[in-house]
């Protein structure tokens, strides 16, 4: 069966086929986390880890990752023009960027063998321009599953952490802001709960790492997880 035959048969995407369905010898994960959980620091010791043990490794984030990508992401995130963005257009622009990466890079670097680490994806805006944003998740998802067109990550780590920790780390850096960190604590909130109401609904693909320890610590719990797919 194709991956286009399996996409029209399939309605959710907890149904969606891993990418590992396609007998792809590399590996696809995701971090996905509220603004401040850690997740940069979390990428960069696990794709040193996975690198010292011979694996090849890529990282790409999203929005991003492409040219293409890069200029939504610009948009997105600190463009003047971003500030009167209404949600639609919020939701269309990010799966326009996802599309993109998706075909461009994921799906070639994956079946050459290669463990991409990406930087959100999908459950990223499920939760943030679905439940945080408010509009409707069936309309959300139904986007979603267009633009990944059946390609999901064989394991998403998500990074967990009370609102007032993160806050306090977002604003601690001094440094500006962007149009997504600058939204109020409720917002974040929201996103918190959307991204553990997910979990609690995907337990096999999403894995929830207590983001409040040391990174040291955080990242024995990624490993943890990554060594127990790999095997």
């Amino acid at each position: 069966m194709s991956a286009g035959a399996v996409y029209r048969r399939r309605t959710s995407l907890s149904s969606l086929p891993a990418v590992s369905a396609y007998s792809s010898p590399g590996f696809l994960l995701s971090f996905e986390g509220s603004e401040g959980c850690g997740k940069s620091t979390q990428i960069r010791l696990l794709k040193e880890r996975l690198e010292n043990a011979g694996r090849k490794v890529e990282v790409l984030r999203e929005p991003g990752g492409t040219e293409i990508g890069e200029s939504i992401r610009h948009l997105l995130q600190h463009a003047k023009e971003g500030h009167s963005m209404t949600p639609e257009t919020e939701l269309l622009l990010f799966a326009a960027s996802r599309a993109q990466i998706v075909r461009e890079k994921i799906r070639p670097l994956v079946e050459s063998g290669v463990f991409v680490i990406l930087d959100r994806f999908l459950d990223s805006t499920t939760v943030y321009q679905g439940h945080a944003r408010g509009l409707p998740l069936d309309a959300v998802n139904a986007i979603n599953r267009f633009a990944i067109g059946g390609t999901l990550p064989q394991l998403t780590l998500l990074l967990d952490l009370d609102v007032q920790t993160a806050w306090q780390r977002i604003h601690a850096t001094g440094r500006e802001l962007d149009r997504m960190e600058s939204q109020p604590p409720e917002f974040f909130e929201k996103v918190r709960q959307g991204y553990l109401s997910l979990a609690k609904a995907e337990p096999e693909r999403i894995q929830i790492i207590d983001a409040n320890a040391t990174p040291e610590v955080v990242h024995e719990a990624v490993w943890k997880q990554v060594a127990a797919r790999l095997a």
